[in-house]
């Protein structure tokens, strides 16, 4: 390195010392020789493996020092929790809290392709990839921790469970499951309450793998998954539609015609629910210092993440009234966190999967979501809405059945 970028970083590295105090060590050099530590007592050691790498540290945000991290330009020694820790102390020390790199309001094109290339980049990584630290049931979406110390299978089933519930699903009637997934909640639909099922998804290997659990469980007659767009769905109307965790992928300029399709889907009497994870900033900002930014260019290209008072303004236009919000995201800090650390445990079974890059995505992903969701920049609504306009005598008098 030369002596005026010795002079640049040494400067730099004071001020981050001075004003933020990170525990973090940079190594760089040959075998490391040359060390510069940016708080007390670090916890984390960064390894510059390249001359690239210094501009993305230097001037640090969540997407350039994610960048670095997953192209391999730095390694990281520590705790995962730590290391996340120590990016968003560091990302804290260079970014403003509003402009260009704070809590923007992104927006993006969305055609038909385009939502299904999203999809299918995010979800056809492999069914063995996801497995390991999904667990059996391969349920994707935040779980249901009723006691706080259920298992992450015991949870899912019963976030599934409290979703069934709170839509009131009876026996032979039709549920549409929008984004199926892997078919866990469309499965226990047929088979818990006795409800005949559709479960369209975009994903190739989501329904490959959920028409073939359908077939094990012979449910063939009761359960029916598509390789389809929601917005194709054209034999309705249904009597339940649950949507869990896919319109984070419709985009905020269409979020009334979402809400507005799932209207044209339902019976009059029917009832909906929608599960999605949204902003915690009242304009619809993603998470700050790149955050957001990062996400878009490796995991969720085109998502948007609207608050839930987006949501439920556009749910209204759409048609649908709200009956019932409830806040998940303590739920979804513990899925998430639970993932990240059976993602670690299952590192030798899962890393040959892919390549160096992703594999460095979803490690940081993950364990970055549940810092996300501890500190409150994203939350987890359920919605539970029906038609609009319909007589007040049709609605419960309480709460007392979603909690038996």
């Amino acid at each position: 390195m030369g002596s005026m970028m010795e002079r640049a970083l040494q400067s730099w590295a004071e001020r981050v010392r001075r004003e933020a105090n990170v525990p973090v060590r940079l190594r760089w050099g040959a075998d490391g020789a040359s060390a510069v530590a940016l708080g007390e007592a670090p916890t984390v050691e960064v390894r510059v493996r390249g001359a690239a790498a210094w501009p993305l540290l230097i001037e640090p945000g969540l997407d350039t020092l994610g960048q670095a991290y997953v192209e391999g330009l730095v390694d990281v020694d520590g705790h995962l929790s730590d290391i996340v820790e120590v990016a968003h102390g560091l990302a804290a020390s260079a970014q403003p809290t509003t402009g260009l790199l704070g809590r923007i309001r992104r927006r993006f094109g969305h055609t038909r392709e385009s939502d299904s290339e999203a999809i299918q980049y995010h979800y056809d990584v492999s069914n063995d990839f996801y497995r390991p630290w999904l667990g059996e049931s391969m349920v994707y979406s935040c779980a249901y921790f009723e006691q706080g110390d259920e298992t992450l299978e015991q949870a899912q089933e019963k976030k599934i469970d409290h979703i069934l519930r709170k839509i009131r699903l009876q026996p032979g009637q039709r549920l549409l499951d929008i984004g199926c997934g892997w078919g866990a909640l469309v499965l226990r639909a047929a088979q818990r309450f006795g409800a005949r099922c559709v479960g369209v998804t975009l994903s190739q290997n989501q329904f490959d793998l959920a028409t073939e659990r359908v077939r094990a469980a012979g449910l063939q007659d009761r359960v029916e998954i598509r390789l389809q767009d929601y917005r194709d769905v054209a034999d309705g109307p249904f009597d339940r539609i649950t949507s869990v965790g896919m319109f984070e992928h419709v985009g905020l300029d269409h979020l009334a015609a979402y809400f507005g399709r799932i209207r044209e889907l339902l019976k009059p009497d029917g009832w909906a629910m929608n599960h999605g994870i949204t902003s915690t900033d009242a304009h619809d900002g993603e998470t700050r210092h790149g955050g957001g930014q990062f996400i878009h260019r490796y995991v969720f290209p085109r998502g948007e993440l609207p608050h839930i008072g987006t949501v439920l303004r556009t749910l209204q236009e759409g048609g649908l009234e709200a009956l019932d919000v409830e806040n998940l995201r303590r739920h979804y800090q513990r899925t998430t966190q639970l993932w990240s650390e059976a993602f670690e445990a299952h590192a030798a079974q899962v890393r040959p999967l892919v390549d160096e890059t992703r594999w460095r995505i979803w490690r940081i992903y993950l364990a970055g979501c549940a810092w996300a969701f501890e500190h409150d920049e994203v939350a987890l609504y359920q919605v539970l809405c029906r038609p609009a306009g319909q007589s007040a005598q049709g609605l419960p008098w309480s709460r007392r059945w979603m909690y038996p």
